[in-house]
């Protein structure tokens, strides 16, 4: 991993990105999908650390999220993004692709020293026994390797089951992935303040994490105030990216000419 040596090691990077997430300040994480995007957003003002989206890197090799994409195919697209970038970066591994452990080793072997880890409503056992696993990996490794431990609690609920017993099956299996040593956890879905300010509460201040949601969610300074430690993007900041290219290409079919402002980042 020279490309490693020639700006830091992989420990610094990892410590760097814990750091980032115990700050008061929250961390914002705009997710990236292949090199272009990561170098845009690495040079934007205030980008202090990077994440790859899974499913934009799935869907830029025309394949479905959740696994579908081959492992070695994902990986070294996030190696590219490592070798490009002066950040820490942490990739999004979905459940683990069957080997939560492995798949954590060859990230880190790829420049990664954080990542997502669904749980995907496995039995608590499994779950907690996935964060070890990843947990151990980085140990071995020696970096503190920040995971930021998913649970789907609330994207995979029934529609039938009260809110509230939603959430304290969610604030059960956080509290248990942060026993299991996790630094943060990440729970999808959760948008609500009061729901926010009840979740920090039963984790502890910088210790959630949450996804920015077009048009639903809380702006990020607002999630700071509520102690949300970290807030990322997901697949959205690709919708936003492909969102533009549809507009300027109907806008072409209909006669007329790019934005205006459109700039050379690339």
């Amino acid at each position: 991993m020279a490309y490693i040596e020639s700006m830091t090691d992989l420990a610094t990077r990892a410590r760097t990105l814990l750091e980032l997430h115990r700050a008061p300040q929250i961390l914002t994480l705009t997710n990236v999908w292949d090199v272009v995007s990561a170098q845009v957003v690495a040079a934007t003002p205030g980008t202090t650390a990077l994440a790859t989206a899974s499913h934009s890197i799935a869907a830029t090799f025309g394949y479905k999220d959740g696994e579908n994409i081959p492992l070695e195919l994902h990986l070294d697209m996030v190696r590219r993004i490592v070798a490009a970038v002066n950040l820490p970066v942490s990739m999004d591994f979905e459940a683990g692709y069957g080997n939560p452990g492995e798949t954590a080793r060859k990230a880190i072997a790829a420049g990664v020293v954080g990542g997502n880890l669904e749980d995907q409503m496995k039995p608590l056992d499994q779950a907690v026994a996935a964060v070890k696993d990843v947990l151990a990996a980085g140990r071995e490794a020696g970096i503190d390797f920040v995971l930021n431990a998913r649970t789907d609690a609330l994207l995979r609920a029934d529609t039938n089951t009260p809110r509230s017993q939603t959430l304290d099956e969610a604030i059960r299996r956080g509290r248990a992935f942060l026993e299991a040593g996790a630094p943060v956890v990440f729970v999808p879905g959760l948008v609500a303040r009061d729901e926010i300010k009840l979740l920090v509460e039963a984790f502890g201040q910088q210790k959630l994490t949450v996804i920015s949601v077009p048009g639903v969610s809380l702006p990020a300074l607002e999630l700071e105030a509520l102690g949300v430690a970290r807030v990322s993007t997901g697949p959205f900041t690709q919708r936003v990216a492909l969102t533009a290219l549809q507009d300027a290409a109907a806008a072409l079919n209909a006669g007329g000419e790019l934005p205006k402002g459109t700039r050379a980042l690339n």
